[in-house]
């Protein structure tokens, strides 16, 4: 009888909060569905479609939208089907089994994943007990265990806190490995090295349309490198990897510069409003025990009762991401955000009455 392979056998599905909320602030996304500004110019690209033929293999007209947004020539630019297919496709091509690659704790859990699935040796390296990273011994780490690869998200998911450009500069010039940014959340910061990549031969920085850019629904994300590694993503790549609808999508809404530019400074906004309420909040319940400073879409939480508040928002049809110790908020519209903060008092006010 046939039978899975170890790797397999104890896998799950992921697992994303199913059901209908209300209020949904659980995965990160844009609250801004920019099919309502754009549908228009969207339908007219899609329409001149040749649904018949295959989609260009290298989505050259998403990868000059995205060339032109972000200043990135686009010969350093590689096209995914999400950032996920290329932490995928380097996790398997760009190391051999038996590599060691160095993952941060708390991350990303799907640097992990990709890796075990390919049969990579996963480290794991804990942040500090404040969860900022220490490059020095990220430095130390990569050079004296054989570390082949080293990635990790900046700013972070799921701590929302960054690391400057200068550390990350630090890392990449003092480490012999390959070294993997993932700036899905750098649109609301200040401190990517996207135009650092020809600097380097050592470094890929991923992005993604599913934040700031607020196309969670297509699928689109890009790997930014210099050529010798771009060479390389665009052989080993599969040939049709991003379908030709997502493409026409992407390049129509990456071409909307003003908008987008809109759209990332009211998230920014949203996020810091949440954050202050939040913090307000955190000075009147000592269950929640720290706010942490964010550079990000979202808010990060510690609270030993997290489960039950998690719990207790989803009976008030708002959806929020649990982990463990942490809760994490994305930032709503305002009365979004106004929902989940009068909805957190009342949890908070009732728990603590009850003790």
């Amino acid at each position: 009888m046939y039978e899975l392979n170890s790797k397999l056998k104890k896998l799950e599905p992921y697992d994303p909060i199913e059901g209908d909320y209300k209020i949904r602030l659980d995965a990160n996304e844009s609250y801004f569905n920019l099919n309502e500004q754009l549908g228009d110019k969207i339908s007219e690209e899609i329409r001149k479609i040749p649904l018949n033929r295959y989609p260009d293999p290298m989505a050259m007209g998403a990868v000059k939208a995205f060339s032109d947004l972000y200043n990135v020539p686009e010969k350093y630019v590689t096209a995914g089907n999400g950032s996920d297919e290329l932490i995928s496709i380097i996790s398997s091509c760009f190391l051999e089994t038996g590599d060691k690659i160095l993952t941060l704790s708390p991350d990303f859990s799907m640097y992990a994943f990709y890796s075990s699935m390919y049969e990579l040796k996963v480290e794991t390296l804990p942040k500090e007990p404040s969860l900022q990273i220490n490059i020095p011994k990220v430095i130390d780490y990569c050079n004296n265990q054989n570390i082949k690869a080293v990635i990790f998200s900046n700013p972070c998911n799921p701590t929302s806190l960054g690391v400057t450009r200068e550390d990350v500069i630090k890392l990449i010039k003092n480490v012999y490995c390959l070294v993997i940014i993932d700036e899905a959340y750098m649109d609301f910061w200040d401190q990517s090295i996207l135009d650092e990549v020809e600097n380097y031969d050592n470094l890929i920085i991923l992005k993604t349309c599913s934040k700031a850019i607020g196309l969670a629904g297509i699928r689109m994300g890009f790997a930014v490198a210099g050529e010798t590694i771009t060479t390389a993503l665009r052989s080993v790549k599969s040939p049709y990897n991003t379908d030709s609808i997502s493409q026409a999508i992407c390049k129509t809404v990456l071409n909307e510069k003003e908008l987008l530019k809109k759209c990332c400074e009211e998230l920014v906004e949203s996020r810091k409003a949440l954050h202050d309420e939040v913090s307000a909040l955190a000075r009147k319940y000592v269950k929640l025990e720290k706010v942490y400073d964010s550079v990000t879409n979202f808010v990060f939480i510690k609270t030993a009762y997290g489960k039950e508040i998690y719990e207790k928002l989803l009976a008030k049809s708002i959806a929020i991401r649990y982990m463990g110790n942490y809760i994490r908020i994305t930032a709503g519209t305002k009365e979004e955000n106004e929902a989940v903060v009068k909805a957190l008092d009342e949890i908070l006010d009732n728990m603590t009455k009850g003790e």
